[in-house]
């Protein structure tokens, strides 16, 4: 099986005074799959997934260039539970919930988990496990901010975060899941033993 975790890949290009260019990130999901029937029971932790939703000091497609700390004030503000998982932003498609948020040296550090009551969200993780899904993408207003007249890029010192969502193309390519957690051996049901 081929994976690629974020901290594998090579760093974006520099562009200067800081920043990183944006350099195409093919990404994909580690996961290890188990027999299925209806005589096995999934056991085990499902519809876990961990990545990096925004990266500290590389520019996006959109010129903006989210700087660290610029997480921090929204986080301790709203709480994990307060920063909706989406499907493609969208309000009316909530994919379960995010378990952990925070920031490291290099980004924003997420770790979600899909409500698999949900179609949506069962259809996702298969998605998500065969590698064809693995975008990240943020929903958030600038507070703090400095715009360099000159080249257009947008410095985000300080974000009120809003959302995170599952996405096909992400704004910052090298936003992407890294792992999708695998489900533990299953374990025969009792009657069908």
């Amino acid at each position: 099986m081929t994976h690629s975790l974020l901290s594998d890949r090579l760093p974006s290009p520099p562009v200067g005074n800081g920043v990183r260019a944006v350099s195409p990130s093919p990404g994909s999901a580690d996961a290890t799959f188990f027999a299925s029937g209806p005589d096995v029971i999934p056991a085990g932790p499902k519809g876990e997934f961990e990545g990096y939703a925004s990266l500290f000091g590389v520019m996006d497609l959109g010129h903006d260039v989210v700087m660290p700390g610029a997480f921090r004030d929204s986080l301790e503000k709203r709480g994990t539970l307060g920063v909706k998982l989406l499907w493609q932003h969208d309000p009316a498609q909530p994919l379960g919930v995010w378990t952990s948020l925070q920031e490291d040296g290099r980004g924003l550090f997420v770790r979600g988990a899909l409500d698999l009551a949900q179609p949506k969200s069962r259809e996702i993780l298969s998605l998500m496990r065969q590698g064809a899904l693995d975008g990240l993408s943020i929903g958030y207003r600038t507070e703090i901010e400095r715009k360099d007249p000159a080249t257009g890029l947008r410095r985000l010192e300080r974000i009120d975060l809003w959302e995170i969502s599952l996405v096909t193309f992400p704004l910052l390519p090298q936003a992407r899941v890294a792992k999708v957690k695998s489900a533990t051996p299953p374990r025969r049901h009792p009657y069908f033993s």
